[in-house]
């Protein structure tokens, strides 16, 4: 064998011994530590974690009720120009088609692919769905999708998200095992990009003064429907 032979032979070995799949001592059971969950009223847990947090949280027994949320909150704002993703409970309420009822400039993520930085700037308020609640915390979990991109609930200085009961977990660790190796069996896999959203944009970085709606909207409002 060849000094060349012989180096690209443990190339080979060093390639196939780092494929080889790894061992290590399984992490302990982690019980009940640290869990809150959502307590006895989960739904109104979070509608009181999100105020804490200085957010708006709504309960919508039907669709009805959640677009006439909708529609106020659009009111209030004297907006007319409102961003929309796909999917979820949005499609679920037909909502785009009912805003345009109202003579609003409803418009959604896929409509507005041809100059979407302009239309993310200037919307007035963006609506999206969810991928899940966190009672315990008050928090927005939206999960990036190509017809549910980030910016949609980023840009637009006014947010409102739109979930179904059912997607409401007691607590933060209720979100991470979704993800757990135990539950594989369910095949159910992180999305690619998970933001956690509790409350309105806020910083404290200018003189330790608390300002919202900078670096995201300065108003958070969330619809549980189904409540």
């Amino acid at each position: 064998m060849s000094p060349r032979e012989a180096f690209l032979q443990r190339v080979k070995d060093a390639v196939a011994e780092g494929n080889r799949a790894g061992s290590s001592v399984p992490l302990p059971e982690r019980g009940n530590v640290g869990y809150q969950g959502g307590g006895p009223d989960p739904v109104q847990r979070f509608c009181h974690e999100l105020a804490a947090a200085g957010g708006k949280g709504y309960i919508a027994p039907d669709a009805e009720a959640a677009v006439r949320t909708i529609q106020s909150i659009v009111q209030s704002h004297n907006a007319r120009k409102i961003l929309l993703t796909g999917g979820g409970m949005i499609d679920r309420l037909d909502l785009t088609t009912k805003l345009k009822a109202l003579g609003l400039d409803a418009r959604t993520t896929d409509d507005v692919q041809a100059n979407p930085r302009e239309e993310f700037f200037t919307a007035d308020i963006g609506i999206t769905s969810v991928y899940r609640l966190i009672a315990e915390t008050g928090t927005v979990v939206l999960a990036s999708e190509p017809n549910e991109p980030r910016s949609a609930s980023l840009l637009p200085p006014v947010h409102i998200a739109i979930a179904d009961r059912s997607q409401l977990l007691p607590d933060l660790f209720d979100l991470f095992d979704l993800f757990s190796p135990t539950a594989t069996a369910n095949k159910t896999l992180p999305p690619s990009c998970l933001t956690l959203v509790t409350g309105p944009s806020k910083t404290g970085d200018i003189e330790l003064k608390l300002v919202t709606g900078v670096h995201g909207p300065g108003e958070v409002h969330v619809i549980v429907c189904g409540g």
